[in-house]
């Protein structure tokens, strides 16, 4: 199943944290935290402005983003947890250099 998303919206999915702590000590996972990043899957075509015209989105898909914690609706697609949030909720994209 194909998903498009309207106006303004993202689709994403979440980028799982490490384990690890830096100094080797292993998290449980019953006191992990949700992680705060993620990679587009899909974007809307934008939002109109009040004279009619399409803003394009900024993001594309295969972009990693941080994203508010509470931020998004969780929802499933083929078998996939995803989430599907506004562009305004993305707190910045992070370069891969």
């Amino acid at each position: 199943m194909n998903f498009r998303p309207l106006h303004d919206r993202v689709v994403l999915k979440r980028i799982e944290a490490e384990g690890k702590t830096p100094g080797g000590i292993i998290i449980p996972d019953t006191v992990k935290e949700k992680p705060q990043e993620g990679e587009v899957v899909a974007v809307g075509p934008g939002s109109r402005n009040e004279t009619g015209k399409l803003t394009p989105v900024d993001v594309k898909a295969g972009d990693r983003v941080l994203f508010g914690k509470w931020s998004g609706a969780e929802i499933k697609i083929g078998g996939e947890d995803l989430l599907i949030m506004k562009e305004s909720d993305l707190l910045g994209v992070l370069d891969r250099a």
